[in-house]
This record gives C-alpha cells, structure tokens and sequence, in this order.
C-alpha cells in the first residue's frame, strides 16, 4: 500500500568529487520494515547512507528520494532529522568539552522545537536519558562524560544506539554499527534496535558482516555491488552470502 511506504529511492545516481558512486539505486522500505544492504568494500553502501542523512560532500546527479512523502533532496540534513531520519556513523566523532547529557538535551529539544513542541521539562528529560541508557546497558555516569571522548569502540557504537531512542526517529539507518564491536557489544546494541522496533517505524541497517544478522532479523535484504542493488530477497540472501560470497551474486 502506499500509505506505508516511509522512503522511495528511484533511480538514485550519485558522486563525490566527480567520481560517480552510485549508478542507479531503487529501493523501497515501508513502516514496519528492517532492510539490510551488503555489499563488498567500495560498493557504495556508506555514500547511500551519506545521501540520505544529506551529507554536503556527495552530490546527487539523477533520481529522486522521497520521505513520507516529501522530497528528501529538497531539505536540508537539520530538516531530515527533525522529520525523524537517524544516521548511526561507522566512526562516530568525538566532541570535547560537550557532556552527553548537554548534547542530547540540544538535540532532543531542537526536534521538539521543529514539530511545534515544548521543551521537555528537566526532571522528564532526565528520566528519559535515565531509561534509554539503561536499554543499552550505559551506566550512568556516561551522561556526565564528553562525546565519545576516550570511549572504546563498542562504548561509542551504544552511545549512538542510545542517541537514536532519545531521538525516536521514524528510520534509523545503521552504518555499519557492527565494525569494531565484540560479541558482548555486539548483542547490546543490537537489543537496543530490536527493541525499539515498532510497526510504524523502519530501518535500515548497512553491513558486509553476517554476525550482525544473527542478532538483527532483517525483513528484506539487498546487495550493493557497483553502485547498484543487484539483488534483493529475504534473509536465505544473506546464508548464501556466507556460503559463496558476492562474486556469484549477479
């Protein structure tokens, strides 16, 4: 139906410093829906997540994006997120002399702002910061810490996972939160999606990593080879994958 369909990508041609990345994308994702995109180192599975967040660097030669019905290209990336579009960073950065408690407080409040809300009053925004860090096991001290600021790599990938359920976003792409995670960081974070899953929301999570799978179920699941989606089916995709790699997939 289309009333589901959260994001529309047609045809979506894209390039960085003039070298064309993508070459003609077209994927669909519906309320409700986890999408996986693999692909081999270089295929373009970052750029795709860069020109959805709205990332300056890339630009856009052909196709159109639309989200809940709106022209994605047209807005700015502040304006994507406040319409409720999250981006987990491969490399999250770090931010010094910003608290996690200061920089949540302006994000939160800054989304609230754009949709015509109040600012959430202090006691429920601490409650709130309180609840979501425990969804990713983060002890509370964290919320004193800077940025990332001499984080481990696992403790950086449950900060963003903690930062998208302070968020609420409508679709949250994950790009490739596993890289660096250990087992143990790996289950947490992956809980932390799993449950904020809902079925008016989406997500797309971007890997070339079958362990994440074993955590996250995805609905659908696409190969990125060149710049273009030439594969998409359920998760039997992803044990074939495993089994014989990318080259056999055409």
């Amino acid at each position: 139906m289309e009333n589901d369909i959260l994001l529309k990508i047609e045809g979506l041609k894209a390039c960085v410093e003039d070298k064309e990345i993508l070459k003609g994308v077209d994927l669909t994702v519906r309320k409700g829906e986890t999408h996986v995109v693999m692909g081999p180192n270089g295929a373009g599975k970052s750029t795709l997540s860069s020109v959805l967040a709205g990332k300056p660097q890339y630009t856009v030669t052909a196709g159109r994006i639309t989200f809940m019905g709106k022209d994605l290209l047209k807005m700015s990336p502040e304006e994507r997120s406040w319409a409720g579009i999250f981006l987990s960073f491969q490399y999250p950065v770090e931010i010094p002399g910003v608290t996690i408690t200061n920089f949540m407080k302006t994000a939160v409040n800054s989304r609230r702002k754009a949709l015509g809300e109040e600012p959430l009053p202090a006691a429920g925004f601490l409650k709130l910061m309180k609840e979501k860090m425990a969804l990713v096991q983060m002890k509370p001290e964290f919320a004193k810490r800077e940025v990332n600021v001499g984080f481990s790599g696992g403790e950086k990938k449950r900060n963003e996972i903690f930062q998208m359920a302070m968020l609420d976003p409508v679709l949250s792409i994950l790009d490739e939160t596993d890289s660096g995670l250990d087992v143990d960081a790996l289950r947490i974070v992956a809980e932390g999606v799993n449950t904020l899953k809902t079925p008016e929301k989406a997500t797309i999570v971007i890997t070339h990593y079958q362990r994440l799978l074993d955590y996250i179920v995805p609905d659908i699941v696409h190969v990125l080879k060149d710049g273009r989606i030439v594969r998409t089916a359920g998760r039997e995709l992803v044990a074939q994958i495993e089994e014989s790699g990318y080259d056999n997939i055409n």
